[in-house]
């Protein structure tokens, strides 16, 4: 009995051993905090407008700790309230204006509002807004300040993490499928099949990745969608380069020359025989990619040809705020920055920590 709970499956003493790696276990509990904060993004950033998008422009480029007292207004047509997945994928549209001021007056009809000055300068703004038209005063602190349109910027910063995971997700799915595919096909059949494969696959990858990512987005055109889809059509080729080998190894074992002999068909076998036994150094590359193709979509958003405005994307706000680093809002281009560098460091560490838990030996 002793015996047989102390024999364990390969797969499971991988993940002992990944459980171990304590720097591999830190990252993962970073991506699964950032994956959290990105789903729920909109029932948790102070800003639920769809893209963090409320430009108040009297508080342009406010320091982190910044505080306000702002009057809401109710808009004559709010717009309907969204259910629950509609808010968490899109946000809800503000049903009030918000106006940011320094002091009010209440009279019987109406109250005199003593407009935010920026400046603090001898000129006031004043102006009179009727009792019933204020639907109450809030008082809103932004943490991490705000950018030059006047949105708070910690709501874009935790709602742009969605289109870094997002496209990593997409991208290595695409990888995976066209990989996996392509190379199977080489590592399988051998031949002038397998010939084609190595042509293609030397052709893609002599190209610079990033000047065949620009190519495909041209082609595809600007937009989320297109960045997903030309990150994911460049990222096929080590996963197709690393299953073509492992099939190499694996095509000649008892248990294929079994399927074989059983009449399966071809696909069944890669299928259901081979390509489970290949897939730890696909994992392990897989999330190498991960982290790749978050610093593509990044740098496209930040040359302007990935994720447009308003969506907030970590790459296109560094491109938004760069020219403040030599102001004094540096933060605003640091902050995505460094965001940026903590997710890869994470799936980089994750990726270690997977080669050093499959790969013991």
């Amino acid at each position: 009995m002793n015996a047989k709970k102390d024999i364990q499956s390969p797969r499971a003493l991988a993940w002992q051993r990944f459980k171990k790696n304590k720097l591999g276990m830190a990252a993962s509990f970073f991506i699964l905090v950032v994956a959290v904060l990105a789903i729920f993004a909109y029932y948790i950033i102070p800003d639920a407008t769809p893209n963090a998008n409320r430009q108040l422009l009297e508080l342009s480029t406010k320091k982190p700790g910044f505080e306000v007292d702002m009057l809401v207004l109710p808009k004559e047509n709010p717009p309907a309230p969204t259910g629950f997945f509609n808010r968490l994928l899109y946000g809800q549209p503000d049903d009030c204006t918000y106006l940011p001021y320094d002091s009010i007056r209440v009279f019987d009809d109406y109250t005199l509002v003593y407009l935010y000055n920026p400046e603090q300068s001898g000129s006031v703004r004043v102006q009179e807004i009727p009792n019933n038209e204020i639907g109450g005063s809030v008082h809103q602190k932004f943490l991490l300040g705000t950018d030059q349109f006047g949105r708070d910027f910690l709501s874009r910063l935790v709602l742009g993490s969605r289109i870094s995971l997002s496209v990593g997700f997409v991208a290595v799915s695409l990888s995976l499928l066209l990989g996996l595919i392509i190379g199977s096909l080489g590592g399988f059949f051998r031949g002038k099949v397998d010939d084609l494969v190595v042509w293609l696959i030397n052709v893609v990858w002599s190209i610079p990745t990033l000047l065949l990512v620009i190519a495909i987005t041209f082609a595809l055109g600007k937009g989320v969608a297109q960045v997903f889809i030309a990150v994911g059509l460049t990222m096929w080729v080590e996963v197709a380069r690393i299953s073509r080998g492992q099939i190499f190894s694996v095509r000649e074992m008892t248990y294929v020359e079994a399927g074989k002999a059983l009449g399966f068909k071809d696909i069944r076998v890669i299928m259901r025989h081979i390509l489970p036994n290949i897939l730890n150094p696909i994992i392990v590359v897989s999330a190498s990619n991960f982290a790749s193709a978050i610093l593509l979509e990044a740098g496209l958003s930040f040359l302007g040809i990935g994720v447009q405005p308003p969506t907030p994307s970590w790459g296109s706000m560094i491109k938004e705020n760069y020219a403040f680093i030599i102001l004094d809002a540096a933060y605003l281009a640091i902050l995505p920055g460094i965001a940026i560098m903590l997710l890869v460091l994470a799936f980089m560490l994750v990726g270690n920590a997977l080669r050093s838990a499959i790969d013991h030996k």
